[in-house]
């Protein structure tokens, strides 16, 4: 089975699309093949998050970056 990987701007519209246009979750998921729960979860992410919501391949949110940055003395 393959994994799909959307881009931020794509997740971004999709959530635009039931918040600012106000199509139900459920219809937007279908029009744009993706379970529901995955835009549901996407509408949590960029409400708690809107600046570091999505991050991409290989890139840390800023908290655990943070943590995780090597110090320097």
């Amino acid at each position: 089975m393959t994994r799909w990987k959307f881009s931020r701007e794509f997740k971004i519209e999709a959530v635009r699309l039931v918040t600012d246009r106000g199509v139900a979750v459920a219809q937007a998921a279908r029009d744009l093949d993706v379970a529901e729960s995955v835009l549901r979860r996407w509408m949590r992410e960029l409400t708690a998050t809107p600046v570091t919501a999505f991050p991409g391949n290989g890139q840390m949110q800023a908290d655990l970056a943070e943590i995780a940055a090597p110090k320097i003395r």
